[in-house]
């Protein structure tokens, strides 16, 4: 097919990242920008393609530019809105989590996507395009490694450092604070690599000193319903998500019956026998840098290259699950 014409709802930091990744891709062609900041959508055009319009509003983007596609990277709360106002214009729609800002909205969204199969609808969750996750799950799906007995996992970020004067630190726009927002990558890959289900769980969370969350430790048990006896097996997990801390850090260990297997910030590694071993992958095809990434996965779905590894269906557990640890954290902070 000819380059796929694409424009950009939202310019901020996803904004910038996605439309540079769109501009490098031989297979796309940027026609457009908005963002509710006329003058960030005119510095991002100028910064990657200095002859594409900008718009005065989602809707004038999407009626205006003759485009194919829409790469909507604004706000949770206007996703919903956004992903429709695509849609009504026939563009495919790669929009950035979390989906949408209500239970209601991404199950109406969902609805909506399986109801145009001529439109393609991908959600950005990274961590589905990146080679250690895509490798954990191949490794925890062969069974060589037995049943998944427990999952941990350590997140942390120096991201409340950058959010006073952003929509980041708004409640009625970020639900979650940062479980919700970067959090969210975290537990979606949690899901993805193990196909387990929601249990029972406690859970801890402050703002410290912030308008949204900023700390969130959770302990409980993860539903495995894969058992020959048709119920539920418990699986103890522990999650802590840091939003405070002064690094990156993200690690992942899912304890198999005969091995477990870790991602340490953007390596994988499988441990046997107290000995741990490196999983040789290429070193581009993970991380915040990583050659493959929601873009490139998004222009192979609509090319037809490959298939929707990110459809909107996965925002549901992800959404339940932040529901659920939020409540869990208020009932206990009470």
């Amino acid at each position: 097919m000819d380059s796929l014409r694409c424009v950009v709802i939202g310019c901020g930091r996803m904004g910038l990242a996605h439309a540079e990744r769109l501009a490098a891709d031989s297979r796309s062609t940027l026609a457009g920008f908005f963002d509710a900041d006329r003058e960030a959508a005119t510095q991002l055009r100028d910064r990657v393609a200095p002859d594409a319009p900008v718009f005065d509003s989602a809707e004038d983007a999407c009626a205006q530019s003759n485009a194919d596609a829409a790469v909507i990277c604004t706000p949770t709360s206007v996703h919903a809105e956004q992903v429709r106002v695509a849609a009504k214009h026939d563009l495919h729609v790669l929009c950035e989590k979390p989906l949408a800002a209500t239970r209601d909205e991404i199950i109406g969204l969902i609805d909506l996507s399986q109801s145009l199969s001529y439109l393609h609808f991908m959600l950005g969750y990274q961590r589905r395009f990146w080679a250690i996750y895509r490798r954990m799950k191949e490794e925890v799906e062969s069974g060589q490694w037995g049943n998944i007995v427990g999952v941990t996992a350590v997140n942390a970020e120096r991201w409340q450092q950058t959010i006073a004067e952003t929509w980041r630190n708004d409640p009625d726009i970020n639900y979650g604070g940062y479980l919700g927002d970067a959090g969210s990558h975290r537990l979606d890959g949690l899901f993805y690599v193990t196909g387990l289900g929601l249990g029972d769980f406690s859970a801890r969370s402050t703002k410290a000193g912030s308008n949204v969350e900023i700390a969130t430790l959770v302990n409980g048990e993860l539903l495995d319903d894969s058992g020959q006896d048709g119920g539920d097996r418990a699986v103890p997990f522990s999650l802590s998500f840091i939003g405070n801390s002064n690094s990156f850090h993200e690690e992942l260990f899912i304890h198999c019956e005969k091995a477990d297997l870790i991602v340490r910030d953007f390596q994988l590694f499988i441990g046997r026998d107290n000995e741990v071993e490196l999983i040789n992958l290429p070193a581009e095809q993970s991380g915040r840098e990583s050659t493959d990434n929601p873009v490139t996965g998004f222009l192979d779905l609509v090319t037809g290259v490959a298939d929707n590894i990110s459809p909107l269906e996965c925002a549901l557990p992800v959404f339940d699950m932040t529901t659920a640890i939020l409540d869990a954290a208020e009932e206990r902070n009470s």
